[in-house]
C-alpha cells in the first residue's frame, strides 16, 4: 500500500517534495527538459538531471522552512559535492546521453512561516 503525498510521510519530506517540484517548474519555465527527478543508485541519489540546449545539468534542490539553518544553498557542503559528482558518473553510465559538457546546478526554496516560497537558482554552483 503506497502513501498519498501529504498522508503517513514526514513532514520535511512533503518540504523536500514541494521544493522539488517548485524547482522543476521553474526550470522547465526557463526551456529546460527535465530528464530524471530523485534518480537513485547505491550512493544516494540526485534531485533533477536536466538539459539546457546542449548541457546537461545537475541540480541539487535545498528546501527550508525558516532559515533558523542558513540559507538552504548553504547546506551543498564539499562532501555533498563529492557524492553528487560520484552519482552524475553512475548516471552517466546508466543512461546513455553521449558526449555533451555538465554544469551543476542549486536551487535553494525558502518558505517562509507564512507559506510563500522563495526560490534561488545558482548555475554552475560547483
Amino acid at each position: 500500500m503506497s502513501a498519498v503525498a501529504g498522508q503517513g510521510t514526514a513532514p520535511h519530506l512533503d518540504l523536500g517534495r514541494k521544493g522539488e517540484d517548485l524547482a522543476a517548474q521553474h526550470l522547465q519555465k526557463l526551456g529546460f527538459v527535465v530528464l530524471s527527478r530523485n534518480w537513485r543508485c547505491r550512493e544516494g541519489e540526485l534531485d533533477i538531471v536536466a538539459t539546457n540546449g546542449r548541457i546537461l545539468v545537475v541540480c541539487e534542490v535545498k528546501t527550508r522552512a525558516g532559515q533558523n539553518f542558513g540559507d538552504p544553498a548553504e547546506a551543498v557542503t564539499d562532501d555533498k559535492i563529492a557524492r553528487i559528482r560520484r552519482i552524475t558518473g553512475q548516471w552517466l553510465r546508466t543512461v546513455s546521453v553521449g558526449w555533451c559538457p555538465i554544469r551543476f546546478d542549486v536551487i535553494g526554496v525558502l518558505v517562509s512561516p507564512g507559506g510563500e516560497l522563495r526560490l534561488e537558482h545558482f548555475p554552475g554552483a560547483f
